[in-house]
């Protein structure tokens, strides 16, 4: 227990048509693994949210929806408060998530024949947005020093002056860094160097442990024109299933281009009952996220500790931010699809393999903690169990 919310609940989500669990078969080749591979967590809702849904249930009719003034009003306090960033209601763009959103961005902003530059092993949907959409891919990845991870500078000045674009993961899925204050802004001044405009994703930014601190980069830019900031309560309150964000773009330009390339698609974020659940989280969901984040935050150092005095084969990449462990599993000495395999048919896991997130992830998987302790510490038992 955590206050008076119980992340130790074990709530049974198999046959609720949930993805993590009930596409296990599919997925895995079994439906008996712990499901520890999609981020979303197996923790019940903050209680606000639950209610305000239920209140919207109480009206007989759901039709076509209009955004209400009020919902904006709740991002911009969360962000006032929680981040220190102003944030001007006429900035926000309302959109179904981060996936369309990055599409859309690649269509909006980049020719067919300029390039984007990601930064692997990173959230694949950055791959695909760039590839679907006919832009040419550039890799800048990261560097793995002293177990921590480092964007190389270098190699990315070398990128932009080749491209039209950055897509930023901050904080960063799956390895878990949240970049410093330092970084953030050698990479705001590659961007003015080379007149390159950056896509943040920053949907992770609320989920960050006590030894880190977020900073949305568009509040360290003198000229925040170029940036565009993609923010979300859908990872930080367990909503994702409702397939609802916001997008901040200072430049009315910019803002108008994404919204055409969101028209071509016929692609609104207007229903009622994701509209109603985002408001409340961000307007009373502060309480459930701290004692959330302790409760994570135990896991994880319950985990590192695991995997130091009982696993040392797996090392952990401490991760700074987000709900998701980064797993260095080279010392396994196994190629990939044994390790995908041992995860699943010895240790009966079902985890992300670390090759989905770009060539930079052979050799790691990445798990999911945001579950009751009790599943982790089964989870890590079952590989001690494998590999003895």
């Amino acid at each position: 227990m955590t206050d008076h919310f119980n992340f130790d609940q074990i709530i049974r989500r198999a046959g609720s048509h949930s993805l993590k669990h009930d596409a296990r078969q599919s997925l895995f080749g079994r439906d008996d693994v712990i499901p520890m591979w999609v981020a979303d967590m197996d923790f019940a809702v903050p209680p606000a949210v639950t209610n305000a849904l239920a209140e919207r249930t109480k009206h007989p009719i759901i039709g076509y929806t209009t955004e209400p003034e009020s919902l904006f009003d709740a991002l911009i306090d969360w962000h006032q408060k929680r981040h220190g960033w102003a944030i001007n209601r006429e900035w926000i763009v309302l959109c179904p998530g981060v996936v369309p959103s990055l599409h859309a961005a690649s269509l909006a902003f980049a020719k067919t024949d300029e390039a984007i530059i990601v930064q692997p092993p990173v959230y694949f949907p950055f791959f695909s947005a760039v590839k679907n959409t006919g832009r040419t891919l550039i890799e800048n990845p990261l560097l793995l020093q002293d177990n921590r991870y480092h964007i190389d500078f270098d190699h990315l000045e070398q990128c932009a002056a080749n491209a039209r674009m950055l897509f930023l993961c901050s904080p960063h899925n799956p390895v878990g860094r949240v970049w410093e204050t330092e970084e953030l802004q050698r990479i705001l001044a590659i961007a003015k160097q080379h007149d390159l405009m950056i896509f943040s994703d920053e949907i992770h930014a609320d989920l960050i442990y006590l030894d880190a601190k977020h900073q949305p980069l568009a509040t360290l830019a003198n000229d925040s024109h170029n940036i565009i900031t993609a923010v979300a309560p859908s990872k930080t309150f367990n909503i994702a299933g409702l397939n609802l964000s916001a997008l901040i773009i200072p430049n009315a330009s910019h803002r108008k281009a994404i919204t055409q390339a969101f028209d071509t698609l016929h692609v609104s974020a207007a229903n009622p009952f994701s509209l109603v659940a985002f408001e409340a989280a961000y307007h009373h969901g502060e309480a459930w996220l701290t004692a959330l984040l302790t409760y994570l935050t135990a896991t994880r150092d319950f985990v590192s500790d695991y995997l130091a005095t009982k696993l040392p084969q797996i090392k952990l990449i401490r991760p700074e931010g987000t709900y998701l462990l980064w797993l260095d599993c080279r010392a396994l000495g196994l190629n990939d699809q044994a390790l995908k395999q041992f995860f699943i048919e010895k240790a009966g896991l079902g985890l992300s393999p670390g090759t989905l997130f770009g060539e930079a992830g052979s050799g790691f998987m990445r798990m999911n903690i945001g579950a009751p302790r009790q599943v982790i510490a089964k989870a890590l038992d079952q590989i001690t169990q494998a590999l003895n």
